[in-house]
């Protein structure tokens, strides 16, 4: 009688064990799933051909991610290099090889079609083109009013209401999947401190807060919620016995949308990350992690072709910034491609990755790569410290990523660069 009641006993804990057991295996499973998924990104090919300056996007649409290029600068650089051509990459779960498509050129109301410093942004299932500049042989520029949509599903092209203000230069941001901010930038002949508001659902302008910054060109900026955050970029300075110059603007502000009027923003400074201005960062807000994120760019601002307004080649810079909204802190790390990137008009999220779209590598070289700088991923598990990659002088295939090489010419474009910064 005393062995049955044992029996009985033991049988009972072990069935009580049972589930416990089974949920111990399942979390180890889906642990084990998560940490081998998150270790292989997505593989992305490169542009069908090199290209800088140019507006990028991405929109979601039945489980399958459109990525896009649109507009900017070719190889060689020149004012014949300005180009409106356009591509777009689609990534889903099939088997097929990933491959560039070539879209249908972005159209233009201006007599020269090819722009840069054009801005895109996706909204739903369309993605939004804004301004950019042409540059004429006598190294004239205008800023576009163009706005057009850009419908994946049928590949047609919608001109919109222009801009009140005409800008390039400028920094996109998505409010509410509905609202575009386009904030500070260049118009014809000087920066302006405005923030033009686009409503998606009803095609009209608004003027909201005005910027409190210096008014800048090449700035970047993120949104995440309702906060935003915008730094550096070009500002003009005026003398009396000479013409205009530029000069670094090395300044951050946070702008805070008011949710129950779209229109008013509450602008504040912001300790800059490390005091040095960078130019033409490519950056974006991540909801997951609640941060902001800038990457590449370049410390010595530049004309289109990647000479400096002083006279000096610019390089790219290899640091990552990381703005935490709730902790109002930044982290700062090192990109993990193997050469930093500048000339960027927008950072887009692959799968967890972020990466750049073409853009200058070394030596002002402009580049087809997608670049994956760093996973939103590995930098949520990671210390500041782990974050910190190895220097960056190593060479791709395509010898393209050389940094140590400043100022080699590419032979194959041997074309007089402009070097006068006429913006």
């Amino acid at each position: 009688m005393l062995l049955k009641k044992l029996r009985i006993i033991a049988l009972r804990i072990f069935l009580s064990a049972v589930p416990r057991l089974s949920f111990m295996v399942a979390a180890f499973i889906i642990t084990s799933t998560a940490t081998v998924s998150a270790a292989a990104p997505t593989a992305l090919p490169a542009l069908p051909e090199p290209v800088s300056n140019n507006a990028v996007a991405s929109v979601t649409i039945d489980d399958a991610q459109y990525v896009f290029s649109f507009m900017g600068l070719g190889k060689c650089k020149t004012h014949n290099d300005v180009h409106n051509r356009a591509w777009q990459l689609v990534i889903n779960n099939n088997d097929k090889p990933l491959q560039w498509q070539a879209l249908s050129p972005v159209p233009s109301s201006l007599a020269l079609k090819g722009r840069l410093a054009s801005v895109a942004v996706g909204v739903k299932d369309s993605v939004y083109i804004f301004g950019g500049y042409t540059v004429d042989e006598h190294h004239n520029e205008i800023s576009t009013p163009d706005v057009y949509k850009y419908s994946p599903t049928t590949g047609k092209y919608t001109l919109l209401a222009p801009m009140p203000v005409p800008v390039d230069d400028a920094s996109a941001l998505v409010y509410q999947d509905r609202y575009v901010y386009l904030v500070s930038g260049w118009h014809n002949d000087g920066n302006v401190n405005l923030v033009q508001v686009y409503d998606t659902q009803t095609g009209q302008w608004q003027q909201a807060s005005p910027f409190l910054g210096k008014p800048v060109f090449g700035q970047a900026g993120g949104i995440v919620n309702n906060t935003i955050v915008i730094c550096d970029g070009v500002s003009v300075t005026p003398h009396s016995d000479k013409r205009r110059s530029f000069a670094a603007e090395t300044a951050c502000f946070k702008g805070v949308i008011d949710k129950q009027n779209p229109l008013k923003i509450d602008w504040r400074t912001l300790d800059h990350p490390t005091g040095t201005a960078r130019y033409r960062m490519a950056a974006a807000g991540d909801k997951t992690t609640n941060k902001i994120y800038f990457v590449g760019g370049s410390t010595n601002p530049y004309n289109y072709n990647g000479i400096g307004y002083n006279g000096e080649p610019s390089t790219a810079d290899d640091a990552i910034w990381a703005f935490d909204i709730a902790e109002e802190t930044w982290v700062i790390s090192k990109t993990e491609a193997e050469a930093p990137t500048m000339d960027h008009r927008g950072l887009i999220n692959v799968n967890g990755s972020w990466v750049t779209i073409g853009g200058m590598l070394g030596a002002q070289r402009v580049t087809s790569k997608v670049t994956t700088h760093f996973s939103a991923l590995a930098e949520a598990s990671c210390s500041p410290t782990q974050q910190t990659s190895f220097n960056v002088s190593s060479q791709s295939p395509d010898g393209q990523a050389n940094e140590q090489v400043k100022t080699a010419p590419n032979l194959e474009c041997q074309q007089q660069n402009n070097i006068n910064g006429e913006k």
